[in-house]
């Protein structure tokens, strides 16, 4: 049976407070609230730093048994060149990670713009050699030679030879705006590219990076066109991890819940969302 999980890019978030978890939360506390209330999340964390097993052990034991975690390759590995000289550190990186048990989700690589279709061959030997079995892979690619003929379909073909799902980049909510004081990524450290949108599956699994605009009002016909291609996916078995990220990040639990809501709308069967299942506590009555 297909699964449908959605969640944001990370959980520790302090802008979040008085809104997605309540006010006064400790930090401490973020990943036991964020499993309360999402149903998988985007280990970026794990790309920019490899956390110790102990780590690991307590990302487990503070989320619910249905709870997913989607960790991404460390830089490490997926920005240093090519990949398969790094095949050492990325079976580390996955043993590390099967720490989490049931709650591993697919293995996220984030491929760099640099790392275009002349590497191929370094690309199919390090899908080939991935333990499969062990965990799914799912991969992002960023060059703009991969969404072209006839790059787009050998690498389509390798993907689904070895049922490695596609990361789905959706910027284009981003890139609305028409004068450059309208760009919600102007502040942005890390900005993320224009790539072209192919919704295609390659595997049993597809995971989406949907990076809203802060404004809701943007996003509306973007996620309209998420539900169906979502409703789809789900109705030919095919799971889909939908990750919900914004250049300002408060915004996005409250997206990722609208979107949840649109799905139910229009008649998806995805399970409810736990954060809609949270009552809110009762105003305290003033005493005078």
């Amino acid at each position: 049976m297909a699964d449908f999980r959605i969640g944001c890019a990370v959980w520790a978030c302090r802008e979040w407070l008085g809104d997605f978890y309540p006010k006064g939360s400790r930090a401490s506390d973020f990943l036991r609230l964020y499993g309360d209330r999402m149903t998988c999340v985007e280990g970026n964390t794990t790309f920019y730093s490899i956390p110790i097993s102990e780590t690991v052990q307590r990302w487990a034991e503070n989320t619910p048994d249905a709870f997913r975690f989607c960790p991404k390759l460390p830089r490490t590995v997926t920005h240093s060149g090519e990949l398969m000289p790094q095949r050492s550190a990325a079976l580390d990186f996955l043993t590390l990670m099967q720490g989490l048990g049931s709650k591993l989700g697919p293995i996220f690589a984030q491929l760099p713009p640099r790392y275009s279709p002349r590497l191929f061959a370094d690309l199919s030997k390090f899908v080939a050699n991935w333990p499969h079995q062990q965990c799914p892979l799912s991969l992002e690619v960023r060059h703009l030679d991969w969404f072209k003929s006839p790059h787009l379909e050998r690498l389509d073909e390798l993907l689904t030879r070895w049922s490695v799902g596609r990361v789905l980049l959706d910027t284009r909510p981003i890139y609305t705006w028409s004068n450059l004081a309208e760009d919600p990524q102007l502040r942005s450290e890390r900005k993320k590219p224009r790539v072209p949108l192919l919704p295609a599956a390659t595997a049993p699994l597809v995971l989406v990076r949907y990076i809203s605009h802060p404004d809701l009002d943007r996003n509306r016909d973007f996620l309209k066109g998420w539900v169906q291609q979502v409703g789809d996916w789900l109705a030919q078995g095919i799971s889909v991890y939908f990750f919900v990220h914004c250049p300002h990040e408060a915004k996005s639990p409250a997206i990722a819940r609208y979107f949840q809501e649109q799905l139910e709308k229009a008649g998806v069967d995805v399970p409810p969302l736990p954060w809609s299942l949270i009552q809110s506590p009762p105003q305290q009555l003033g005493l005078f």
